[in-house]
């Protein structure tokens, strides 16, 4: 067990999900789970590397799927606890009783609430209802979906429901389908043609690319002539849903770099809100994320500034502010979005995790070519 001191010392996750497992022979069997990895996390659930949970040990019902997933916790305590919450709608206290829409019918043997058999529309409803409520409304979460039909009955839900999610909460899409297509427009990249008129998969224009299926397309009435069959394109199966998510700090390498610099060679200047002049070594200090800028401000400043841009964060009633984590906004340097998440792994990297960034940035050493003494050149 990890204790609370070492939790404290480690930087943000490059990732942390909490994720909905459905089994692909009875659909109706569905299991909430939280991983760094869900990669490696599905192979345990589906018994091919040791690990696996107990309730998704019965081999009658693998292979299991990620249908779904939310990542964006700042940390596995976090992920935790969203993941017990929607586990146990039932009992959180996350979930105020006037808003609670699942509850418990029978009771154990020691006469502790009995959790509800989950399926996908009471997971699907508490899980609106959480990313609504005070305690996780604002975390800088994202919301993934990799099945089809999941993301349709998502979407009957938030439309059905009279509360709406935030507009900045982002809810993204990644099929089977979506990986062949980017296969295909990588194809057409590397044949130096232009990728503007490829279609989605599901049709298009005349001058556009249909796939039919996983393993056929339709002709390209453009310059680029034939199209191969996806398969074809390439011999590596396309990534898609779990296996498409970074899992490392890889997306945010060039501004961990340029952090790194602006420390290194104390080129703080002034904050670019309040304006006054910053020490290196005095304070918590955040850095714009656009890579052309080098926006450096107080931690304290840039929350009141993008809280003061976030409607959301105002009371409907008095207009005054009541959100203290701040989600998004614009630099006031280089008047770039921003996202206040990305701010906070940066500078948990830079104060926390020296060895992750040293891991991050080296740069790898080219192998010396041996040369045979007495051969010729």
């Amino acid at each position: 067990m990890m204790s609370t001191q070492t939790i404290i010392a480690k930087p943000i996750p490059a990732l942390y999900t909490v994720y909905i497992l459905r089994s692909t022979v009875r659909r109706a069997s569905l299991y909430i789970g939280s991983t760094p990895n869900p990669p490696r996390r599905l192979k345990q659930h589906n018994g091919d590397s040791a690990g696996g949970a107990s309730r998704t040990s019965r081999t009658s019902l693998r292979p299991w799927e990620m249908v779904g997933l939310v990542s964006g916790f700042p940390s596995m305590v976090a992920a935790l606890k969203f993941e017990w919450a929607l586990a146990n709608a039932h009992l959180t206290q996350h979930i105020p009783s006037s808003s609670r829409i699942t509850f418990h019918t029978q009771k154990k043997r020691n006469g502790q609430p009995k959790r509800p058999v989950h399926s996908l529309t009471s997971i699907l409803s508490n899980l609106h209802l959480l990313l609504r409520v005070p305690s996780f409304g604002r975390w800088p979460l994202k919301v993934h979906f990799f099945a089809p039909d999941v993301f349709q009955a998502w979407n009957r839900w938030c439309t059905a429901a009279h509360e709406k999610l935030r507009k900045s909460l982002p809810v993204v899409t990644d099929f089977e389908k979506d990986a062949v297509e980017r296969t295909v427009r990588d194809w057409f990249a590397a044949q130096g043609e232009d990728t503007h008129g490829v279609g989605s998969l599901d049709g298009g224009d005349d001058d556009s690319l249909v796939i039919l299926d996983g393993n056929q397309a339709g002709n390209h009435q453009g310059a680029a002539g034939e199209i191969p069959d996806p398969t074809e394109v390439t011999t590596v199966p396309p990534a898609w849903g779990i296996y498409n998510l970074p899992l490392d700090y890889e997306p945010i390498k060039e501004y961990v770099a340029k952090g790194r610099e602006i420390f290194e060679f104390e080129r703080l200047g002034d904050c670019v809100v309040c304006h006054q002049k910053l020490g290196a070594h005095t304070g918590l200090h955040a850095v714009c994320t656009h890579n052309g800028c080098e926006g450096v401000g107080h931690l304290s400043c840039w929350s009141k500034h993008l809280l003061s841009l976030d409607d959301s964060a105002a009371d409907a009633n008095t207009g005054r502010g009541k959100g203290i984590i701040p989600i998004q906004g614009r630099c006031p340097s280089c008047g770039g979005e921003v996202q206040w998440a990305d701010m906070m792994k940066e500078l948990s990297l830079r104060l926390r995790g020296t060895k992750e960034v040293d891991k991050l940035l080296k740069v790898k050493k080219k192998r010396a070519v041996k040369v045979k003494v007495g051969a010729k050149p």
